[in-house]
């Protein structure tokens, strides 16, 4: 074995160890489950089903699924399977989709999340010694609150930044010498780009690594942030359903995120049939919280499309990995019947030479769809002459259409001119009524 653990027990446990961990979970969650969420209930009972049918993790199949509208449906605490007493916390998600969904949790769920969270953190490199700068936001939102409980539980010490006020994030990581950076790839995108601008080297800081997540981003994005940041960067997974960040993360392979699955038991189906899918393909990631409390969701759909890895890390952890997911089944943009994930685009963008920072509208006029690619052009394009830049938008264009088999327009952009988000990135402006 090599590498951080934290809990290497767990970690590096053998797959039939795992398997009888899981188990035993499952037997007691479904119970609980049945027992005190009327919701469970109403379903089990209608498909005849009692708790004491699940025997082992391999009759996990026979459950009903969650979806997000159960959840907006019992708004706030009807999917709470302790009562009001027990609760510590609740956070909540954005409600920018609909109406917010509301999680719960007891004092056993706190520390299993900040287990599972200072697991990630010790997989990335992170030790007691080192300070972690958290830029994601505080509240009701899971990001902040989530990394803060897990740099205390592995015993690092947490600068709790939070969002905002980016020059002053950087004069705080130079004065605190902050050693690894928490927030959203975009953020750490635009707190590289400020470091430049305030003419900071980054070899300065003793930055050597970052944890990015809540939105997607692509490999290319990585590179990017890595070279602006002087930093190894690590991918972490998860939402405020099932428990916020340290659902899964990446180990320093940067090969796959291991996935926290003595406390998250994860599938991967047809999300259109809801079978399981055979192991390497591609579907939607399914989990069930085997190891809360206050919300143990069954089998609950998250939309991400992924597929798993199962050969042996050289990390030594035995948790199975997932890939970084490609798109969404909700994100996925139907484009004149044409599937079109914003992952993509970006990619397309990055392997160009071009930011990150762009947006997608898409239309409809006179009843067919239309997309534009709105991309920010780097210093050097600016000073291109006219023709120079329609050759270069041509280009992209014509290399879109390669990967999208779309047509779309492209516009160039002047540098800076799209807003940065301390936050999650607004990637795309869909003007249809559809």
């Amino acid at each position: 074995m090599q590498g951080n653990y934290f809990e290497p027990e767990f970690e590096c446990a053998s797959r039939e160890v795992l398997r009888y961990i899981q188990s035993q979970k499952l037997i007691k969650m479904v119970e609980r489950c049945y027992n005190n969420v009327p919701l469970y209930k109403k379903r089990f009972d209608e498909i005849g089903l009692l708790p004491g049918d699940i025997r082992s993790i391999d009759d996990i199949s026979k459950l009903p699924f969650t979806y997000k509208n159960d959840l907006r449906d019992t708004y706030p605490f009807g999917m709470f399977a302790v009562p009001k007493e027990e609760l510590v916390r609740v956070h909540a998600s954005s409600g920018t989709t609909g109406k917010q969904t509301v999680v719960g949790y007891t004092k056993k769920d706190i520390d299993v999340w900040s287990r599972c969270v200072a697991r990630c953190l010790a997989s990335a490199g992170g030790t007691k010694s080192d300070y972690i700068h958290i830029s994601y936001g505080y509240g009701l939102f899971t990001g902040g609150m989530g990394i803060h409980y897990g740099a205390e539980k592995l015993g690092a010490t947490a600068i709790p930044v939070s969002t905002g006020n980016t020059k002053r994030q950087v004069l705080i990581m130079q004065d605190f010498g902050s050693n690894i950076l928490c927030c959203t790839p975009s953020y750490a995108m635009y707190i590289g780009e400020t470091i430049q601008k305030m003419g900071i080297d980054p070899k300065s800081l003793k930055l050597r690594a970052g944890i990015f997540g809540a939105e997607s981003w692509t490999e290319n994005m990585r590179k990017q942030i890595e070279e602006l940041l002087c930093i190894k960067a690590y991918d972490i997974y998860g939402l405020s359903e099932i428990a916020g960040p340290g659902v899964a993360s990446e180990c320093q392979m940067q090969n796959g995120m291991h996935i926290n699955e003595d406390m998250f038991y994860p599938e991967i189906i047809n999300p259109e049939t809801g079978e399981k899918v055979p192991d390497g393909e591609y579907g939607e990631l399914v989990f069930t919280c085997i190891g809360k409390q206050a919300l143990p969701l069954l089998r609950y759909r998250t939309k991400d499309i992924t597929r798993f890895i199962r050969t042996q890390c050289e990390c030594g952890r035995t948790f199975v990995r997932m890939e970084k997911p490609r798109g969404r089944t909700d994100d996925m943009l139907i484009i004149r019947g044409i599937n079109v994930f914003p992952s993509q685009i970006e990619s397309v963008l990055l392997s160009m030479g071009l930011a990150p920072n762009y947006q997608l509208v898409i239309d409809r006029i006179n009843n067919l769809d239309t997309l534009e690619v709105q991309v920010e052009m780097n210093e050097e394009m600016f000073s291109d002459t006219v023709r120079d830049l329609e050759k270069i938008s041509r280009k992209i264009s014509a290399t879109l259409q390669s990967t999208l088999n779309i047509a779309s327009k492209v516009r160039l952009l002047e540098p800076k001119s799209i807003p940065r988000s301390e936050g999650k990135a607004k990637r795309v402006i869909d003007k249809r009524k559809i």
